[in-house]
């Protein structure tokens, strides 16, 4: 409701995140018609495509190479064709995409600093939340960490602040390898042919159909909330 009042698009979302949120990888094949992707026994799915073209294919002003939490509110980071002058790329993205919701995925590289991953995922969803815009907390697939103690605190988060957690790590683990290649931290890619069982053997497939399940339960929860025409 707060999002609505803010002028927030019920049909957009963002994407925050380091390289494996651009839309080359992640959910881009949506924007480009059916023949880029087969849903399968997924079809009902169809409803959340058509309802958030646009934000499939857009490259997010929060997602980069090498993001980690603390990245996201660094105006150095931020695209200075696009930003305003000392705006984060997070404030740019918000500003400028509109969004009701946005994919938070983050941890691979705040291995590095991971005592700044909890206050700074913090940051980034309070941010979210005075703007209006639903963040929805993704785990990631790797376990570089070797404890698994960032997706620890990505899922204590999201039940802390009562906001919706995909649990990707999760939906990877009966996959060959957990759906890492060979490094650990990269996913194995497949094409989004949802009815292939060697492609869903895959990783980034399964990241695509998560996440757009994701959106479609997003979609019908928030059906009460959005205006009609």
């Amino acid at each position: 409701l707060r999002g609505l009042e803010l002028g927030n698009r019920p049909g957009a979302f963002s994407k925050v995140g380091d390289c494996g949120s651009t839309p080359a990888w992640f959910l881009g094949d949506f924007d480009h018609g059916a023949r880029y992707y087969r849903l399968g026994e997924y079809d009902n799915l169809e409803t959340a495509i058509a309802a958030y073209q646009g934000s499939f294919a857009r490259t997010s002003l929060a997602a980069k190479s090498g993001f980690n939490a603390s990245s996201i509110f660094s105006p150095l980071w931020a695209n200075a064709k696009e930003c305003q002058r000392n705006e984060s790329p997070l404030a740019c993205e918000y500003r400028l995409h509109r969004p009701m919701a946005a994919f938070i995925m983050l941890g691979t590289n705040d291995v590095y600093h991971p005592q700044d991953f909890e206050p700074q995922m913090r940051r980034i969803i309070e941010f979210s939340i005075e703007q209006g815009v639903i963040p929805i907390l993704s785990t990631k697939a790797d376990n570089l960490e070797g404890d698994g103690s960032i997706n620890d605190t990505i899922a204590k988060l999201a039940l802390e602040y009562g906001i919706p957690l995909l649990n990707y790590w999760r939906a990877l683990q009966d996959l060959p390898d957990q759906g890492l290649q060979d490094d650990q931290a990269h996913i194995t890619w497949g094409p989004n042919r949802f009815d292939d069982p060697q492609v869903m053997s895959r990783g980034w497939p399964v990241r695509n159909l998560t996440a757009l399940q994701t959106l479609d339960a997003l979609w019908q929860a928030l059906a009460e909330y959005r205006p009609t025409e």
